[in-house]
């Protein structure tokens, strides 16, 4: 209960009022059924009055309509009741809103902060069910649980009490309906629970279907593939379906057994209160009051019934928000003392460096990596797929931390420096160019939101992307669509690197990232890095010997190692998988 009270705290008055509010309601619906019960006795039937009907008559006058005073009383108990109604809804409404809304901001600010292999543990798909319908489903139960919290106990204690008040031998009836029906919630809740967390994970399928379809539609359609999609869809639809149904079916159920109880109670109560009335025992009114507080504390019951429903529903959702929130995070600068530490030089060391994505594999996927890539230099790594090229830069920014050894920029462990300062520091252009929507301008400021027009400018053209971008309409301010779809491949690719550019990075890390476009153009990207961020330690990796020929040094990887570092003319000379590469991509050209 401390994690949710966070989130109860700020409004922990509109979690007040809603209750107090509906209380007013129950009130009301409590004194309703005996002031009608003394219109039929006293007024229509013209019964001898007790005390405090014949002062309740006095104070309306000798003369006046008891029934209508009576009337007068029910009509402003029923507006008081609308009146408690309207602010117990409103409240209680206004508390869970709030409520989720915070949730949700802390739910999102804490996958903002996973590392890789955090996110690696939950489907994108999931995230987003967590982050939506999950959260909805506790909004709802608490904006349920606002309204029916008190009101549903009230009105049991009150109707209870009252029936009792009208005629004790009466309510031994209940005695006998109660268990029956307390057993047979507890039945439905018991199968309610593991149902509807069932029904939870199978929306995490679809959702993660969906976006994948969604997400690679391009790929779909140029594969002609919209038949498998369907039926992938198919099937992750029709196993949500059957997980609903079986959770509604509790839901179905219930209700049908709980209106037997209450009309099988109810005929209960007519047959022996109408023999009561027969003999005298019971007053006609007495007997339609006692009914109607029967009937109110069975659809109490209901209403118990469903909050503790949806509190299964809502348990299961908060399970699985809080295993977002539990999520240790891995790679934290918590423990970083000197808080203001800035990369300024750009010289990197990699130290016996050892990595496995999967922490009981036994195949490293770096194998005691030993590498220092000087300030102001360029390099190049080259390997085959699936080599450890990308694994290794990413330790430079700490997307993922190394398992063994320790990675350093400028003599100082990444570990030290705050993960601001760390990826400020750092421009990386991943291997998928990831462009967002909104305008050009609006993606390149991602690199510097308070670069100048010029500044933008200038770094388009130094990754070869204001031509393009000047043959648009609306140049920079061309809206993109979600990922850039609107856009070329290698357009993406030059927009990504001025992106990373406008940040003025010590460290640039290019990750395969000129694969797409032509030979000219990385040749001149290539020039502009070299002249124009002379300051800028270089990270090439490229599958193409042509984008890191004229390196100060080429890094050959294979398998996780190191196998030669070098210039082009000494790696040629000496290292036989440099050499295998060179004259495989040597023969195609002149093929």
């Amino acid at each position: 209960m401390k994690r949710w009270y966070k989130y109860i705290r700020p409004y922990l008055a509109y979690f007040i009022i809603g209750p107090v509010c509906m209380i007013v309601e129950v009130l009301g619906e409590i004194v309703m059924p005996k002031l009608l019960a003394c219109i039929i006795d006293y007024g229509a039937q013209g019964g001898a009055k007790p005390p405090f009907i014949e002062w309740f008559y006095q104070l309306f006058g000798a003369d006046a309509p008891f029934i209508l005073a009576i009337m007068a009383g029910m009509i402003l108990t029923a507006v008081l009741m609308m009146l408690g109604g309207i602010g117990g809804a409103y409240f209680g409404a206004k508390a869970a809103v709030n409520f989720a809304a915070d949730l949700r901001e802390d739910v999102y600010g804490k996958v903002q902060q996973f590392s890789f292999s955090n996110i690696d543990k939950f489907s994108t798909g999931s995230l987003v069910t967590r982050l939506t319908n999950d959260v909805t489903q506790l909004q709802n139960f608490i904006n349920m649980m606002l309204r029916m919290a008190l009101r549903a106990p009230g009105m049991l204690i009150g109707a209870l009490i009252m029936a009792v008040v009208l005629n004790p031998s009466l309510t031994l009836v209940l005695c006998v309906a109660l268990p029956l029906l307390l057993l047979t919630i507890s039945f439905f809740i018991m199968k309610g629970f593991p149902r509807f967390s069932k029904m939870q994970e199978k929306i995490d399928h679809l959702n993660s279907t969906v976006q994948e379809n969604i997400t690679n539609v391009r790929v779909v359609k140029s594969f002609v593939r919209e038949d498998r999609e369907r039926e992938k869809f198919r099937a992750a639809n029709g196993k949500l379906k059957s997980a609903g149904m079986n959770a509604m079916m509790i839901i179905i159920l219930m209700s049908p057994a709980m209106t037997f109880f209450m009309n099988a109670t109810t005929i209960a109560v007519l047959w022996f209160g109408g023999n009561m009335v027969v003999d005298g025992g019971m007053s006609t009114g007495d007997l339609t009051a006692f009914v109607t507080y029967i009937t109110q504390i069975l659809m109490s019951l209901m209403m118990l019934t469903m909050v503790f429903m949806m509190f299964s529903r809502a348990m299961a959702s908060a399970r699985r928000i809080a295993e977002v929130l539990d999520e240790p995070i891995d790679i934290a600068d918590d423990h970083v003392e000197d808080r203001s530490l800035t990369i300024r030089q750009g010289k990197v060391e990699f130290r016996n460096v050892s990595f496995r994505y999967y922490k009981n594999s036994e195949r490293e996927v770096l194998d005691h990596i030993n590498l220092t890539i000087e300030p102001g230099s360029i390099t190049g790594i080259l390997g085959s797929t699936g080599s450890g090229k990308t694994s290794l830069v990413s330790m430079i920014p700490r997307l993922y931390d190394c398992d063994e050894g320790e990675v350093l920029v400028d003599g100082v462990n990444v570990k030290d420096y705050t993960l601001f300062h760390l990826r400020e520091g750092v421009g990386m252009v991943l291997q998928k160019n990831v462009l967002f929507s909104g305008t050009i301008e609006e993606n390149l400021r991602w690199g510097n939101p308070d670069a100048s027009e010029e500044e933008i400018q200038h770094m388009a053209a130094l990754a070869q992307a204001d031509k393009f971008v000047n043959t648009f309409t609306d140049g920079y301010q061309t809206d993109l669509e979600q990922g850039g779809t609107n856009v070329s491949g290698g357009q993406k690719q030059r927009l990504c690197i001025a992106r990373a550019l406008l940040k003025k990075p010590k460290i640039l890390i290019l990750d395969d990232s000129t694969s797409a476009v032509d030979t000219a153009t990385e040749t001149m990207i290539r020039k502009s890095l070299r002249e124009d961020l002379s300051d800028s330690t270089k990270i090439i990796i490229a599958q193409r010997i042509s984008s890191v020929i004229e390196a100060d040094q080429i890094v050959v990887m294979d398998e996780g190692c190191i196998t030669g570092i070098g210039t082009h003319e000494e790696l040629l000379a000496s290292n036989q998988t440099y050499q295998e590469i060179y004259y495989s991509q040597m023969d195609k050209k002149e093929a």
